[in-house]
């Protein structure tokens, strides 16, 4: 080979890329740009690390050690250095914030309802009034029998603020900070936070089906006092087993007492829109036969609204065969009296109730459940009144209304009876029948003070006898350390609008559609009247009076045999 093609082969080796295991291989000749100069030394250290970081502490500057007994703090801890004696004023609004006051021996339903309606910062700490185990309250269970306790309630016909409030109490009580419960028509859910870095527990429960047991709201209200009491330890398998007890306990009257107490109940509304004996005696077994025809078609599976629809049946029919046969009884007397017995007092007043606390949700559900009910009697009364138009029955309206201020003893007694009934209706305690029978007779009493002698117009008169009954009724719940509802809510059944709500009802059938709406309208200005004259002498009581003491608390319990 010529010297001219080696050299060419040389040149196109030298630009042939080399290989990785080439490129390995140590060159002495290949230096680095990085690589220190021949004689210049660098002292190295036996055990430091050739490699150093621009990050480096210089050599003689020592950085301060945190000790290792001080545990690691949160970002929401104060600092070591912060004193609440040294600190800043916090910022006040103009107006001012208003401060509210929690004492000690008032009830547990003011105590809690207080702390609810504060912002959760500013709550005070729970005291832990239940005896739990060393580490502390099984959480899941707590929330799970608080919202099993507000189940109750709530299908009890219980006010959504008062249903907060037990089971608020009830979290407290087992030592759970930070619990915010939330209550609407249907659905109970409530919310703990363990700490302000801990991710929250939440737990909720539906509420099914709703029945009137007062007995058992009572003893519900007795499970809670007994929590909420730091002198008496009531466990979580204790707590369940009570609330078992409670929701397989019998009702305290049979169906044959409730049955009878329908048609006593009817035949007594009949006597106070002027009835005589003969009006009460039909007035009774039309709404017996209703009660009967109702139950029926609860058992057939038939919503409530039917149900409604059946039962003013029977009264307006027996009133329609009076006024055909002519017999020269009140006959309007006798659908009046009727109706008594169907309308939905109860679920008004906790409606209206949750309206002016703030629970607009379940307000307005309520609002419409009573809207339903309503309609459902309307339809059932309208039907029979319409027939028995056609087939030439006539209807005074007036009539029914004549002699009422001319026996006010009468009328004492018969709400008195109407009261009494309304409460074994509600299976109200038999130890709670005597007190609110008497207040709805101070109710009937005054109503017809300043109606009939004062000649106050009846809203107004309406509205100041419901006053005092919630006045009384939270009085004697404060007591007895119990529920108001058993004490208010049959004892404003002689105030309920039936004769307004019949006469409506005629005149509409009668084609006289203006002044149908009139007396519609006016049954529904009687019915806002109660509920808000129930609502707002309970918050005066609460407001003015100081009912309840740790003394009076334990001969409560005493008095119920705990």
């Amino acid at each position: 080979m010529s010297f001219r093609k080696r050299c060419e082969v040389t040149e196109a080796q030298d630009r042939k890329p080399r290989s990785d295991e080439a490129r390995t291989t140590y060159d002495p000749e290949v230096t680095s740009e990085f690589a220190l100069p021949e004689g210049l030394a660098v002292p190295r250290g036996g055990v430091e690390s050739e490699t150093t970081s621009e990050f480096a502490v210089p050599e003689g500057l020592q950085a301060p050690q945190p000790s290792s007994a001080e545990p690691e703090g949160s970002a929401f801890s104060l600092p070591r250095t912060y004193s609440a004696k040294d600190a800043l004023v916090a910022f006040t609004p103009a107006a001012g914030v208003p401060a509210a006051s929690l004492i000690k021996d008032a009830p547990w339903q003011d105590r809690m309802r207080t702390m609810l309606r504060m912002p959760v910062a500013e709550r005070p700490a729970p005291e832990l009034v239940q005896r739990s185990e060393d580490e502390g309250p099984a959480v899941p269970r707590v929330l799970d029998l608080t919202l099993r306790i507000g189940e109750l309630l709530l299908a009890g016909g219980e006010g959504a603020e008062d249903v907060e409030a037990a089971m608020f109490a009830v979290c407290r009580s087992y030592g759970l900070d930070r619990c915010e419960p939330n209550v609407t028509f249907t659905l109970l859910s409530i919310s703990h936070q363990p700490s302000l870095v801990d991710d929250p527990v939440t737990a909720s429960r539906t509420v099914r089906r709703r029945g009137t047991d007062y007995t058992r709201l009572a003893a519900v209200f007795h499970l809670v006092d007994d929590l909420t009491d730091p002198e008496t330890h009531v466990s979580l398998e204790e707590a369940y087993r009570r609330l078992a007890e409670i929701r397989r306990n019998r009702h305290p009257y049979p169906g044959w007492a409730l049955t009878l107490a329908s048609g006593l109940l009817a035949g007594a509304a009949s006597v106070l829109v002027g009835g005589g004996l003969v009006v009460f005696v039909a007035a009774a077994l039309g709404a017996m036969l209703g009660d009967r025809l109702a139950w029926l078609c609860a058992g057939r599976g038939l919503p409530e609204f039917y149900q409604f629809t059946v039962a003013a049946m029977p009264p307006a029919a027996i009133g329609v065969a009076f006024s055909l046969t002519h017999v020269g009884v009140n006959a309007s007397a006798v659908v009046t009296g009727g109706l008594f017995a169907l309308l939905p007092g109860r679920a008004l007043v906790a409606g209206v109730q949750d309206g002016l606390t703030g629970f607009y949700i379940t307000a307005s559900a309520r609002l419409l459940e009573v809207m339903y009910f309503f309609v459902g009697i309307v339809a059932g009364v309208l039907v029979v009144l319409y027939f028995g138009v056609k087939v030439g029955g006539k209807l005074d309206p007036d009539a029914a209304l004549g002699g009422i201020s001319e026996r006010p003893l009468v009328q004492i007694i018969a709400s008195m009876v109407l009261s009494l009934t309304f409460a074994v209706l509600l299976q109200q305690e038999r130890s709670t029948v005597l007190a609110v029978t008497l207040n709805g007779g101070v109710a009937w009493s005054v109503y017809g003070a300043m109606q009939y002698s004062g000649g106050i117009s009846p809203v107004a008169s309406t509205a100041v006898a419901a006053g005092l009954v919630g006045l009384f009724g939270q009085l004697l719940s404060r007591f007895r350390f119990a529920s108001a509802l058993p004490y208010t809510t049959a004892a404003i059944g002689p105030l309920l609008p039936g004769s307004a709500t019949y006469f409506g009802l005629l005149n509409m059938a009668q084609n006289e559609v203006d002044k149908g709406l009139v007396s519609l309208a006016k049954a529904a200005s009687l019915a806002m009247a109660i509920a808000i004259g129930v609502n707002l002498g309970s918050e005066i009581s609460r407001l003015t009076l100081r009912v309840g003491s740790a003394g009076k608390r334990r001969a409560a319990k005493r008095t119920r045999g705990f």
